[in-house]
């Protein structure tokens, strides 16, 4: 997959294109629905697909402080994309420059100009241009005057529920982390490098990767976790992790503190995922080292059932 920073980046002669665009925040059912409909019609018409998608976040640019909780990381939604057969992930960096583009100019630049679309595949809910005053029957429109078709790709329900990265952010955030699962398609992901803490986990035999992560990071609602700790090159281990403040300890520091079972070594400055598998309890406080002792151990066995 070719790998482009702003439409600006395709190279002379780029022939026709089916294009799909949109944030993209999880790569989830639905938008695996719409990037994989994409590729279908590009291979059907023997073009290439290009998945256009922006960075930061429309929503930090357009309302300064409102960025969203991040379900995928830029680099693992690229191997998203990627694995769906995407030929072209298309960044288009979002300035307020950008933001303001008018809709009539955003379909003139990037699709007509540049990227050349026969096919553009978008959600039934696409918006763009300035004050998302576009839609779907605006780009329709468009596509008539400038020689494209645009074909909607339907949201994605289960059970009655509309998949969309709000919903999934809604379930982390209340740690539900199976549900958010189920509208993934996968488990929920959430990367950083392993940082000393405390070393509290050592005195009680359960040392842990403390886990710094980035600051706009999904991270599941405080508690106990079962987790698939992801290595680069290693096999998944079996993971149990903690989020919150440590009460016991009276911490205050929010930590994802990860403890790999059957796993001896040192993991300090590594990078790593922890995929959510299940929520195993909340979080509490003990008034003595021994039952909090009792409890961790009761966690570690409760996710090797979990994870296995």
């Amino acid at each position: 997959m070719q790998r482009w920073r702003g439409y600006e980046a395709a190279p002379g002669g780029w022939g026709r294109s089916v294009v799909t665009i949109g944030v993209f925040d999880g790569v989830h059912k639905g938008h695996q629905a719409t990037i994989g409909h994409a590729v279908a019609r590009a291979r059907e018409l023997g073009v290439k697909s290009v998945v256009v998608t922006f960075d930061p976040h429309p929503a930090e640019v357009v309302r300064p402080g409102s960025h969203p909780a991040v379900l995928t990381e830029p680099a693992r939604k690229a191997e998203l994309i990627e694995a769906l057969g995407a030929d072209v992930l298309c960044v288009v960096p979002f300035t307020p420059e950008f933001s303001r583009l008018p809709a009539e100019a955003f379909v003139h630049d990037i699709l007509v100009e540049h990227l050349h679309a026969a096919l553009v595949v978008v959600g039934d809910n696409f918006r763009f241009g300035h004050r998302a005053a576009g839609d779907v029957a605006l780009l329709e429109r468009l596509g008539r005057t400038f020689g494209f078709a645009v074909e909607g790709a339907p949201l994605v329900a289960e059970a009655g529920t509309v998949f969309s990265s709000t919903y999934i952010r809604s379930c982390v955030d209340a740690g539900d982390v199976r549900a958010a699962a189920a509208a993934l398609g996968r488990p929920h992901r959430v990367e950083g490098v392993v940082v000393r803490g405390d070393q509290r986990g050592r005195e009680l035999g359960y040392p842990t990767a403390n886990l710094l992560t980035h600051r706009y990071a999904a991270v599941p609602a405080d508690g106990v976790y079962a987790a698939r700790l992801v290595r680069r090159g290693g096999d998944p281990l079996a993971a149990a992790v903690s989020i919150g403040t440590n009460p016991t300890f009276s911490g205050r520091e929010r930590r994802v503190e990860a403890y790999a079972l059957d796993f001896s070594g040192d993991l300090y400055g590594e990078r790593l995922a922890l995929d959510f598998v299940a929520h195993l309890r909340e979080q509490r406080t003990y008034d003595a080292i021994e039952p909090l002792v009792a409890q961790i151990a009761e966690d570690v066995e409760r996710t090797r059932r979990a994870v296995s």
